[in-house]
C-alpha cells in the first residue's frame, strides 16, 4: 500500500490501467456479482493501494477511486451495475455493494466493414452519439428526462468513438470528421422527441426558438419529451396570442441584412482566413480527429482482439488501423513500439512476479517474436463486449441514412453512406430504425446534388423543371448559387447560356429578357425552387461563361414579384435573430429594434414569428398579425388535446 506525506493511503497506478484490471476481473467474473472487497482484493492497483478495506479510511479512498474508474468506463460504452447484497446487514450493504458488468439480454451484432466505410462510419458514430437517443416508448423517455437539468447539453462536445463499434471496425477513431460536421452537431446541444405525422423524430436543437421553428414548420408536430422542452414552446405560443399591430413607418438609420448562400462559382471554397472567429475555432477543434488517450486505445484494441481470437494480425496492421497511417518508416516503427507495449500491458506480468488482473489474453509469443504477428486467444470473456448492441446499430443506421440525404457531407461520401445504409438496414428489425434531424438541416431536396455538383465543376444544367402555373418545361442554364430563403432552397441560374452551349442543346437555351417588376432589371437571372426540379442534367460547356457575382439579397428578389412587406418589432436591442433574415432592414425603435422585409411565404413568417415571440411584442400587417394569432390558438388547442389523450 502505498502512503502519502500526510499518513493518508495515496492511489498506486504504476500501469495506468486499472481500468482494464476492472473490466478483467468483472468480465472473467461475469454472471456473478463481486462485491467491494472481492473487487479490491482481485485489482492489483487496488490492492496495493487498499489492501483489505480493513478501515474507513480504506473504503472511502476505494470507494472513491473505483467510482471513478466506473464512471471511466461508462463513458467508453461499458456500463457497470450495481445492487446491493440481499444477505448483508445494512453497514455491510453500505460498505460492500455488488457489481458486475452490464452487457444486456440481447447478443451484439457484428458486421464487416471495408475501409473506405470507415470515414461515414466515424461521421455517423459520431451524431448517433450525440443525439443521444433511447428507443423507449415515448412514455417511458418522458419519464426517465422528467428531472433532467435543460441546463446540462444534451450533445457532448466531445463523443468517444463507441468501443463495441470500434471491436468490430478498428480505425474509426483515427479517421477526420468534417468540421461543418462537428460545428453543426455541437451547436445543438439539445435533444426532443417530435412527433411529425405519427412519427416519432429524434431532434437536435440549439435552443428553445430554433426546437418552435422546427416544430411549426411541418403542421400538425408537436413536442413529446422533454417536458421542459414542450413547456417552453407553449410559452411562445401564448407569447405569440399576445401580438400588438406595430407601426410600418420607416426611419432612416436603418441598416440592410445580408446572409451568404451555400454554394456558388465565387465563394464555394469559403476561405477560412477571411471569417477570423472560424478559423480560430479550427485551430482550437481537435474534437474532430478521434484520437483517445492510451487507456481507450488498450481498450478498443483488446475488444478488437476478443472479437477476433484465434485470427492473426501484423503489429504494422494493428499500428495503423488503431493510431494512425504512419507519415515516414520512422513513425512506422514508433507506432509498431506503441502496439508491441499495449500487447504486453495486456498480458503483463508485475514486478513481484503475481500475475496482473489484466491477463486478457493469451498471445502466440513465438509468432509475435518471429514474424511481428499477433495472435491471441482466452479473452477473458471480453468477446461478449465486441459489436454493437441492436439498440446502437438502429440509431447508427438512422444516422447514416440521414447523412446520406443532408448536405454535411461531401458528395463522395454521401454516395458511401448510402450504399453503407443499405447494408446496415438488413440487419435492423422493421420499423426498428428510429428517425432523427437536426434543426436546420433536414433532408434537401432530391436535385440539391446535381445542381451542386453542376455548380462546383462550373458545368451548365439540362434541367426540367415545374413553373409557378404547374406546367413542365426544359431549359439549358448555368447554376451559380443555392441558397435558403424563408426554410426553402433556391438554385439561382444564369440564362445567357448561349456562347457555352453545345450545338444540340442550343435549342434549349432561353435568354429572359423580361423585365422584373421587383428591381426593373432584364430576368438575365432566374430562381426557382430547389423542389420544382423534375429532373437536371449536367452538361460540359464548350465555352466559359463569364457570370456576374450577385449578393443573396439581391438575387431573393428575382424569387418573386409579389412579395408581402412585413414588420416585426422587438422587445431588446441588438438581438441576433433578425440578422438571420435575408435582405431585411434593422433601426432602432424604443427600448428594441424594428425589423423590416418582404416575404414570399407567409406561413414561414408565421412560423418564424411565434418561434420568437419571447423577443417580439408587435408585427404588421393586421393580415399577418391575424394569422399568428390564429396559429398560435388552434397550436395550443392541439397540445391541449395532446395532453388529454395522455392523462386518458
Amino acid at each position: 500500500m502505498a502512503e502519502g506525506s500526510n499518513g493518508r493511503r495515496r492511489f498506486s497506478d504504476k500501469w495506468g490501467k486499472h481500468e482494464l484490471d476492472v473490466l478483467a476481473v468483472l468480465s472473467s467474473a461475469f454472471p456473478q456479482w463481486l462485491t467491494s472487497r472481492q473487487i479490491a482484493q482481485r485489482v492489483k492497483a487496488y490492492a496495493d493501494s487498499y489492501g483489505e478495506l480493513a478501515d474507513q479510511a480504506a473504503k472511502a479512498a476505494f470507494a472513491k477511486q473505483f467510482q471513478r474508474d466506473r464512471a471511466k468506463l461508462a463513458a467508453m460504452g461499458i456500463a457497470i451495475e450495481s445492487r446491493q447484497p440481499e444477505y448483508s446487514s445494512k453497514s455491510e450493504g453500505q460498505d460492500f455493494a455488488s457489481y458486475r458488468l452490464q452487457l444486456g439480454d440481447e447478443p451484439r451484432v457484428r458486421l464487416h466493414f471495408e475501409q473506405e466505410d470507415l470515414p461515414v462510419l466515424a461521421a455517423a458514430n459520431y451524431l448517433a452519439r450525440s443525439i443521444s437517443v433511447s428507443s423507449t416508448s415515448a412514455k417511458q423517455e418522458q419519464a426517465a428526462q422528467q428531472h433532467a437539468s435543460r441546463t446540462t447539453p444534451r450533445v457532448p462536445q466531445t463523443p468517444i468513438p463507441g468501443l463495441g463499434l470500434d471491436s468490430i471496425a478498428p480505425g474509426l477513431g483515427t479517421q477526420t470528421i468534417p468540421e461543418t460536421l462537428v460545428k453543426v452537431i455541437d451547436s445543438r446541444r439539445f435533444a426532443a422527441t417530435v412527433d411529425v405525422d405519427g412519427e416519432h423524430i429524434n431532434v437536435a436543437y440549439t435552443d428553445s426558438d430554433d426546437l418552435a421553428m422546427f416544430v411549426l414548420e411541418h403542421p400538425g408536430a408537436y413536442v413529446v419529451s422533454p417536458k421542459e422542452a414542450a413547456d417552453a414552446y407553449n410559452r411562445r405560443l401564448h407569447a405569440a396570442t399576445q401580438f400588438q399591430l406595430a407601426d410600418e413607418s420607416s426611419g432612416d438609420n436603418s441598416a440592410t441584412v445580408v446572409t451568404s448562400a451555400i454554394s456558388s462559382h465565387h465563394d464555394r471554397d469559403h476561405d477560412e482566413d477571411d471569417d477570423p472567429e472560424l478559423s480560430k475555432a479550427h485551430q482550437k477543434k481537435s474534437a474532430s480527429f478521434q484520437t483517445g488517450s492510451e487507456v481507450d486505445r488498450r481498450l478498443r484494441l483488446m475488444l478488437f482482439l476478443s472479437a477476433h481470437l484465434g485470427e492473426e494480425y501484423s503489429l504494422a496492421e494493428l499500428a495503423e488501423r488503431f493510431i494512425g497511417k504512419a507519415k515516414s518508416d520512422d513513425e512506422l516503427k514508433k507506432f509498431v513500439n506503441v502496439i508491441h507495449k499495449d500487447i504486453n500491458t495486456l498480458t503483463t506480468v508485475s514486478d513481484d512476479g503475481e500475475m496482473a488482473g489484466s491477463q486478457f489474453f493469451d498471445i502466440d509469443w513465438s509468432l509475435l517474436d518471429a514474424e511481428g504477428i499477433v495472435s491471441a486467444t482466452n479473452s477473458l470473456g471480453l468477446e461478449r463486449l465486441a459489436g454493437i448492441s441492436p439498440q446502437y446499430l438502429s440509431l447508427l443506421t438512422a444516422s447514416v441514412s440521414y447523412l446520406a440525404h443532408s448536405p454535411l457531407l461531401p458528395e463522395e461520401q454521401r454516395d458511401q453512406a448510402r450504399s453503407l445504409y443499405e447494408r446496415l438496414h438488413a440487419h435492423v428489425v422493421p420499423g426498428e430504425t428510429p428517425w432523427l434531424s437536426l434543426t436546420g438541416y433536414e433532408l434537401e431536396p432530391r436535385s440539391f446534388s446535381v445542381v451542386k455538383r453542376a455548380i462546383s465543376t462550373d458545368s451548365l444544367l439540362d434541367m426540367e423543371y415545374t413553373d409557378g402555373a404547374g406546367r413542365t418545361r426544359r431549359k439549358l442554364v448555368a447554376p451559380a448559387k443555392i441558397f435558403v430563403d424563408e426554410g426553402v432552397y433556391y438554385a439561382a441560374v444564369w440564362t445567357d447560356v448561349a456562347p457555352a452551349a453545345p450545338k444540340d442543346k442550343q435549342h434549349l437555351v432561353q435568354k429572359d429578357t423580361r423585365i422584373n417588376k421587383a428591381n426593373g432589371k432584364p430576368r438575365i437571372w432566374q430562381v426557382l425552387r430547389l423542389a420544382r426540379i423534375e429532373h437536371a442534367e449536367i452538361v460540359k460547356p464548350v465555352a466559359t461563361l463569364d457570370i456576374p457575382d450577385v449578393p443573396v439579397n439581391e438575387l431573393r428578389k428575382w424569387s418573386f414579384d409579389n412579395g408581402t412587406d412585413a414588420v416585426f418589432i422587438t422587445d431588446e436591442p441588438d438581438l441576433s435573430f433578425p440578422k438571420t433574415l435575408s435582405g431585411a432592414t434593422v433601426e432602432p425603435y424604443g427600448d428594441g429594434q424594428k425589423v423590416h422585409l418582404t416575404v414570399s411565404s407567409d406561413s414561414w413568417f408565421v412560423a418564424f414569428c411565434i418561434a420568437h415571440a419571447r423577443h417580439i411584442t408587435a408585427v404588421a400587417p393586421e393580415t399577418l398579425r391575424t394569422m399568428i394569432v390564429a396559429r398560435a390558438q388552434r397550436e395550443l388547442s392541439v397540445g391541449q388535446h395532446e395532453n388529454d389523450e395522455d392523462e386518458a
